[in-house]
Parts: C-alpha cells; sequence; structure tokens
C-alpha cells in the first residue's frame, strides 16, 4: 500500500521539473479589443467577448423585438450572451460577426442562438 502514494509523489515531482524545466510559464488569453465599425453598426457587444453579463439583457431585448417569440427568443439569447458574451447587431442575421453565437449548435445541428 505504500507504493501507490509514492507513485503518485514521483509522478507529480516529475512534472514539476518537467514544467520548470521547459520554463513554461501560464499566463491569461488576452481580453478581446471592441473593433471598429466597417459597416455602420457599432462593434462593442458585437465581437466576442466584448460585452460584460449585465449588459446581455439589453441587448437580447434590442435582438428579439420584432419575434412573435418573444420569450423563447429571450432564453436562449440570453443563454448564448452569458457563453460568448456578445449578441449580433439588429434583429435578424449578422451572426458572422460573433462566432461562438453563430457556431453553437442544437443535438439536430441547428443553430441555438436566435
Amino acid at each position: 500500500m505504500a507504493r501507490k502514494p509514492s507513485i503518485v509523489m514521483l509522478s507529480l515531482s516529475m512534472m514539476l521539473l518537467l514544467l520548470v524545466q521547459n520554463n513554461a510559464t501560464i499566463t491569461e488569453a488576452p481580453t478581446p479589443q471592441p473593433q471598429q465599425s466597417t459597416n455602420g453598426f457599432p462593434m462593442h457587444g458585437v465581437t466576442q467577448g466584448s460585452l460584460h453579463p449585465q449588459e446581455c439583457a439589453p441587448r437580447c431585448t434590442t435582438r428579439c423585438s420584432k419575434t412573435a417569440y418573444k420569450k423563447p427568443c429571450m432564453f436562449f439569447c440570453q443563454k448564448c450572451c452569458a457563453k460568448c458574451l456578445c449578441v449580433p447587431p439588429g434583429t435578424y442575421g449578422n451572426k458572422q460577426f460573433c462566432p461562438c453565437y453563430n457556431n453553437w449548435k442544437t443535438k439536430r445541428g441547428g443553430p441555438k442562438c436566435p
């Protein structure tokens, strides 16, 4: 039984040595910066990661303003915004501005985000 803890300790110490030997540093990914508008749409909140979570509700209200299915639209829009931290501009389409929002699919392969 004493052999299992020693194997774990040996493994941990080897990983630590490899980490130190390779001078590996762990850094955070840079925060995406809002881009300048190229086609008239404001880019803040449109590019992935450019919104704060508290900004999702007003953006989704605008996004879902013309649908007849406001409740499910708001539910999925806020879910997508919480994950992607962006909402495409306008009430329909323009998903190319937010790849995460565009690429998140349902189990059947349809779009998850409105």
